[in-house]
């Protein structure tokens, strides 16, 4: 099977790689609810902004398993929180953490160009990392603008910039040259290769379903076009992201099993610690272009 070429082929394709990863998408990605969690959720939406900001009711589109949408909740910068998604096996997952958390929500399996909700629902509508995988941008954005009530704001977190990508590459190369090496070190089997068709079908899926990267002009126009006011896009992650996807790309050349302890401790706050350089030093001082992570935000008119 090639690359999706139309859009029905593209939510196809995103629907079943999600549907498949959602299982353990929690446990790859590290996903946190607890305090750290909140409060690395709630840095990135007040980022996006560009002030603190406390929302009555928030819709996230691509919720996945809820990591975004549940922090905010938690944290108290949502009264009311609807989770959207194209993948049911993802919103099971979302349904069930709320549950364990005590959190009263709502989910919908919906595509974000057709949103079934009433006009001016919403006081804000959000993501991460979910705008690249959308083929119409300028249909949901639309549907955005619809469904947002005077006043009421866009904010997405998490999408790659074009040249953050290629810079990504780097150090995905260098880890796959040096893995055998680094396997031996940490005394860790080569992930297997036999007998795991789920794996093999999630690993080629997740080739298909990234259908954009951005530069902050290209970011910025859908919600141009579709109405919106104080359009702003920022840049966040350079040195952690070339961090993180050193060792992602590390992890899985090999069973996670037998990955050891201090591994997950060393990847884990060597990202933090990255994470508060570029966001002291690198952050401030160079164009949004050159990170891995574009950030977007945006009003509606007022009343």
């Amino acid at each position: 099977m090639g690359a999706p070429t139309t859009t029905n082929e593209i939510h196809e394709a995103n629907a079943r790689y999600h549907d498949l990863a959602a299982a353990h998408y929690d446990a790859k990605w590290g996903i946190d609810y607890g305090a750290r969690g909140r409060r690395q959720v709630v840095v990135k939406l007040w980022k996006a902004l560009g002030r603190p900001e406390r929302f009555e009711h928030g819709l996230e589109i691509g919720a996945g398993t809820g990591y975004f949408g549940l922090n905010l909740l938690k944290a108290g910068v949502l009264d009311e929180y609807t989770a959207s998604d194209i993948s049911p096996g993802m919103l099971e997952v979302l349904d069930a953490s709320a549950a364990r958390l005590g959190a009263d929500i709502e989910t919908r399996s919906c595509e974000a160009a057709q949103l079934p909700f009433p006009d001016h629902s919403f006081d804000l509508v959000f993501g991460h990392a979910v705008l690249h995988h959308l083929p119409d941008l300028d249909a949901c954005f639309r549907e955005f603008m619809r469904v947002l009530r005077p006043d009421g704001a866009i904010a997405f977190c998490g999408e790659p910039s074009r040249h953050g990508d290629r810079i990504a590459a780097i150090p995905k190369r260098a880890a796959h040259a040096v893995a055998p090496a680094w396997r031996a070190l940490v005394g860790a089997r080569a992930a297997s290769r036999n007998g795991h068709h789920q794996a093999h079908e999630e690993q080629r899926l997740e080739r298909l379903v990234d259908v954009h990267s951005f530069t902050p002009a290209a970011l910025a126009r859908p919600a141009r076009g579709a109405g919106f006011e104080q359009v702003r896009v920022s840049g966040e992650e350079l040195a952690a992201s070339l961090f993180g996807w050193a060792n992602r790309a590390l992890e899985a050349t090999a069973e996670p099993a037998q990955l050891p302890w201090l591994w997950y401790q060393y990847a884990y706050r060597g990202y933090l610690g990255l994470q508060a350089l570029d966001r002291v030093l690198l952050e401030p001082r160079l164009p949004a272009a050159v990170f891995y992570n574009l950030l977007l935000s945006a009003r509606t008119p007022g009343p």
